[in-house]
Parts: structure tokens; sequence; C-alpha cells
């Protein structure tokens, strides 16, 4: 598969990143689950520039798609599942269950070690919480993890047809559990044992750090539960807790410029 704007990968992927962020932007403005103190003027076009950045930047430097680089896979019968009798759907499934499970690895090893941390601490600081904090990741991070999934779709030899289902699922996922949307508390009590909700991952993004530190899942809420790192509730309450960093509370570091200095930027807490 090549590597163009308009391969079949391209256009189903942007069809549903177009679609969903669409559904979610209009159901933010509908039925908001906070109040944001900081509009959208201010945070919306870095939050979106940076997701302009790091597709320009992949494209630059990976000459295969992930889903490309599964057919190439699959042609030379790299990896585990090519050397394992499994029906299709059976690979499907285990396929996107390892990546899931890698996905939610790399997000907890990102918060542990601490030069990945200045990395994705750029993800945390925004100082609210919507759709748009699914798509602000600091280019690094999002060169590292490319590399980290292709190494993964290689050694378990995925599916290209797994691999597009998890790259569209993760995509959706991500801009739905970071919206800032009401979700009926018995729907979202239900929805979350199959799927990670906004009230379980806004919960992620607390000021408090052993808050931080948990509800690292993207798309599938069980890892969090096996490995003791599910956190139901924020002790500070979905509408009064604070959303961010304590050492990025200016707004200044909301610009874009600012944002892509963030892993080498150390201020004191709340008072730069």
């Amino acid at each position: 598969m090549e590597n163009t704007w308009l391969d079949p990968e391209a256009q189903i992927r942007l069809g549903v990143f177009v679609g969903v962020f669409a559904l979610m932007a209009l159901w933010e403005v509908l039925a908001p689950r906070r109040q944001p103190i900081t509009g959208r003027r201010k945070r919306w076009p870095s939050n979106l520039g940076i997701v302009v950045l790091n597709t320009l930047l992949l494209r630059l430097l990976f000459p295969l798609t992930a889903g490309g680089l599964a057919m190439l896979a699959q042609r030379h019968q790299w990896g585990v599942l090519h050397h394992i009798a499994l029906p299709v759907w059976a690979q499907l499934a285990v396929a996107f269950a390892l990546l899931d499970l890698a996905i939610y690895l790399q997000h907890r090893l990102f918060h542990i070690v601490p030069v990945f941390w200045c990395l994705h601490r750029m993800h945390h600081a925004d100082t609210e919480f919507d759709l748009t904090n699914g798509l602000r990741f600091h280019p690094l991070e999002i060169v590292l993890s490319m590399a980290f999934k292709f190494v993964l779709i290689v050694a378990i030899g995925a599916p290209a047809l797994a691999v597009l289902m998890f790259e569209v699922v993760l995509n959706a996922t991500s801009i739905f559990n970071h919206g800032n949307v009401v979700l009926h508390l018995g729907l979202d009590r239900r929805l979350r044992w199959i799927l990670v909700t906004p009230d379980m991952h806004r919960v992620h993004h607390s000021v408090y750090r052993q808050e931080t530190d948990s509800n690292f899942g993207f798309n599938l809420p069980w890892w969090d539960r096996l490995f003791g790192t599910y956190r139901a509730q924020p002790q500070d309450g979905h509408t009064r807790m604070q959303i961010g960093l304590p050492i990025f509370r200016n707004q200044k570091w909301l610009r874009l410029d600012r944002m892509l200095l963030q892993p080498w930027a150390h201020p004191e807490p709340d008072k730069d």
C-alpha cells in the first residue's frame, strides 16, 4: 500500500475522523459536561495545529502506513499470528486486543519514565478537557509511538484489516473519551465495562498526580481494571475538578510554539 494522501486507508481514517469530530463538537455545544473557562479560540488553533504538524511529520518519516506495513508482513509471513492456525475472526480479535494492551502499557511507560513523561506531559498541560485533547500530542511522542506500533505490528503478525480497524477505532475513541459531553450516569456505568468513557478518562487529566496516573486506557477499559490502575471518580467531582498540570497554568503555554517547548520547560508551579 503506497503512502499517499489518497490511499484507501487514509480515506477511511480521514472520513471517520471528520465524522466523529463533527458529532462530538456538536455534542459538546448542545450538552457540555463542564463549563469551560478558557474558550476554544485560545485553545483550538494550537491543538488542531499540532495535528497538522504531526500528520505531515509522520508522512515524511514513515514510507508506509501501518496498514501497508501489515500487508508487507503478511506477504513475508512475519510475526507470530502468521504461524498459528486461527480462524480469521480470532486473528482479528487477538491482534486488536494485543495492540490495545500494548498501547495501554506504552501509555503507562510514558508516565513512569522521566524522559518520556517530559514529552507526554504536553498532552496533559491543557487546562480544559474537550475533544481536541485527544489529538494533542508532542511530535516526538508521536514519532516514538509510531515506531513502537510498527514493531508491534510485525512482531504480532497483525492482519492488515485488524490494523486498519484498530487505527480507526483508536482515533475515534480518543476523540470520544476526551469529549466534554454529558452521558447519562447509568449508561456511563454500563458502557465503561466495554469502552473508555469521557467521565472515566477525564480522571486521567486531573491536576492531582495520583489521578493522572490512573485510567490509562483509550479503547478497552479492561486493562486498567486488570492491572489495578482503574479509578472510578475524581476526588473533587467532575464539575469541580481541576484539569491540567500545576506547572503549566499560565495561558501562554496554550500557544503552539510554547507547547512544542514544554518537554524542556521547568516553570514553577502556579507562578509562571
